[in-house]
Order: structure tokens, then sequence, then C-alpha cells
């Protein structure tokens, strides 16, 4: 599973993956929170779908590293032992929230900075800041003290095909079983339907879940020691969690403030996760300037710029909570089948539902 590499590679070709991920983003209007919106508001499945495709072409492809024994889903940190699921309801239905009043996710908020929102590199600021605040700060002396503890502890792991183990089914086969059932059936909900097959939207489906997958594979296994030089222990190249990596957009982005704040000492570098974040805007940059989309967009007025401020707040306080966002977890940690993302991913739909329904009441009501 080892292989020699340079960890300026593993940066290089991240950065690579979440270039295509932020063009393809700005292409197709990939968006969770949009896709939402659309089955409220018109009844269309259309980016919902493209979205669920995502996740079933990741689970898919990650299952077959997985099973072929070039990465290690254990390895990662939503496989664990202990089930937070207060941290995951809490903390998702709090990004959801978050997510509809600051107009797009993690992801999205790069993407339109990519594009010439300047309202998302506010969100981008805040988000950050509060999501480094409950990793190390004021409320992560709450999260560890409070909601943390909260937990199931499942010794033998969370995740569906341990849980099927369970039963007395041989784990290769429990993981292969949960994999097609699971990754099979959302890749075939979404295919069989005939006017669904677009080019924006299959590109950003199978797209977005194949990116998912290589960048397991980059970090997972290019950037794997079996033992490094430094500490003769086990390690991933440059991850933040010291665990293998995928793409998720919350955690990362206090990642490169702090970067930014800290840029003198020399321990810190650019990591997978940062160099991830820096991909996107890129990718979606370079999009927007060729198609002649790019534009400059700011605050409307000060209820926009509140609104804005209190939903970048929620999202980086919930992302952390949560383990991640509609990508972090709605994807990549969907695409190991862990407990904890599909308990996240249902408190970020039911979150931004909420939401989105008060919105709509209070227009409503001025109106």
């Amino acid at each position: 599973m080892e292989a020699d590499v340079s960890p300026n590679l593993v940066l290089w070709l991240t950065f690579a993956l979440a270039f295509v991920f932020g063009a393809i983003g700005q292409k197709t209007h990939f968006c969770t929170m949009g896709a939402v919106s659309d089955i409220l508001n018109m009844g269309d499945w259309s980016r919902m779908r493209m979205w669920l495709l995502a996740m079933g072409v990741a689970i898919l492809g990650a299952g077959a590293l997985h099973g072929a024994g070039l990465i290690d889903l254990d390895k990662s940190i939503y496989r664990t032992t202990s089930l937070t699921w207060l941290s995951y309801i809490l903390g998702g239905f709090s990004f959801g929230v978050g997510m509809v009043l600051a107009s797009g996710c993690g992801s999205k908020t790069l993407i339109r900075i990519g594009a010439g929102n300047l309202k998302s590199l506010v969100v981008f600021l805040v988000l950050g800041l509060f999501a480094y605040m409950t990793m190390r700060g004021v409320f992560g002396v709450f999260r560890v003290s409070s909601l943390d503890p909260v937990a199931i502890a499942m010794p033998e792991g969370q995740d569906i095909p341990s849980l099927l183990a369970g039963f007395g089914i041989d784990e290769a086969t429990a993981s292969t079983l949960a994999v097609i059932a699971i990754g099979g059936g959302l890749t075939a909900f979404c295919l069989l339907r005939r006017d669904f097959w677009t080019l924006d939207n299959l590109l950003g489906g199978i797209g977005t879940g194949l990116l998912v997958v290589l960048a397991w594979y980059v970090s997972g296994h290019l950037g794997y020691l079996a033992e490094h030089p430094d500490t003769l222990e086990e390690a991933f190249l440059r991850t933040n969690s010291g665990r293998m990596e995928s793409l998720t957009f919350v955690a990362p982005v206090a990642y490169t403030l702090e970067l930014f704040m800290l840029w003198s000492d020399s321990s810190r570098v650019v990591t997978v996760a940062i160099a991830a974040v820096f991909g996107v805007i890129a990718g979606s940059a370079a999009w927007s300037l060729a198609t002649r989309s790019f534009r400059w967009e700011g605050f409307a007025n000060v209820e926009d710029t509140a609104t804005h401020l209190i939903g970048a707040a929620l999202m980086g306080f919930g992302g952390v909570l949560a383990f991640g966002c509609t990508v972090g977890q709605g994807i990549t940690g969907i695409s190991t089948l862990a407990l904890g993302s599909f308990i996240t991913l249902a408190a970020i739909l039911v979150g931004s539902v909420v939401a989105m329904k008060v919105q709509y009441w209070r227009m409503m009501r001025e109106a």
C-alpha cells in the first residue's frame, strides 16, 4: 500500500483535483443548497440527483480501492469506534441552516470566490474563524467537554460493513454487499431517469464522485508511509489529521487562515487540505474567466450582510462539530459508509429545509 513519492507531488495532485472540482462546480452549478431549494420551490430533482450520483460513484470507487487493498478506509477520520451522535446531529443541523443563510456550503463559497463574489470572501473569513474557534478555541472547550462525550461506543467500528459483519457475515463480503447495494442503488436511482442525462448533470455527478475517489487514492495510497523516517511511525504525507484525507471544506478553511496568520512559523506548511482550498478557487476562477462569467458582487444591504455573517458562523461551528460539510460528510464521508456520515447528512438536509421554510415564511409575512 505504500508508495515512494514526494510531499510536493501529493500537494500538486491534490491541487489539480480540486482545480477540476472548482471548474466543474462553476460550470454545472453543483450546489447542495440549490438542490434542496429546487425541490422545495419547483419540484425539480435534477441537482439533487447530481449530488446523489456523486455519492454513489464515490461509494463504488472508494469501495473498489479499499477492496483492492490500495487504500484503507478504516484509516480515515470517518470510520471511528465512537459514534458522537449528538455532535453529528447538532453540527449537521447548524451547518444546514448556515449554508442557507450564507448562500451556499463551504465548497460553494470557494467556487463563488473564484467567480468574483465578495460576499463569499467575507463568508470564507468568518467560516474559517468560527471553525478554528470550534477546533481549538472557546467553542472547542465546549465541544470537548459537553458534546463529544455524548457518544455510543462501537468497538468494531461504526461503518455499515462492520455492522453487517457483526451479524456473522464475512468482513470482505459485508463490504462488497454494502458498497454495491448503497453505491449501486444511488447510481441507478439517478441514471435510470433518461431526462437526467444531460452533460452538466452527468459531469457534476460522475465527475465530482470520481474526484473524491482520486483524492482518496492520492492521500491514502501515494501519500502513505508505513514508517515515517522522522517518527518511525505510520503516516500520511501532509495531512492535518494525521490520517488519509479527501475533499472537505470547513476545517481546511481554518487551516488556510492559520497558515496565513502564522506564516513566519517554519513548522506551518501547506497541507493537502490547504492545497484543495486554493485549487477550488483557482479552478472556479479559470472557468469563470474563460467563459466571461466572472462578475464582482457585493452585499445588497445591512440585512444581507448580517444574514451571511450568521450563516458563515453556523457553518464554521457546525462543520467542525459534524466532522464535515455537504462534501466532506455528504460525499467523502458517505463514501466510507460511516454511519456518522449518514446521520450528519440527514441533519444537514433537515437544517436546510427548516431554514428555507422560515425564509419563505418571512417573505410571505413581509409581502
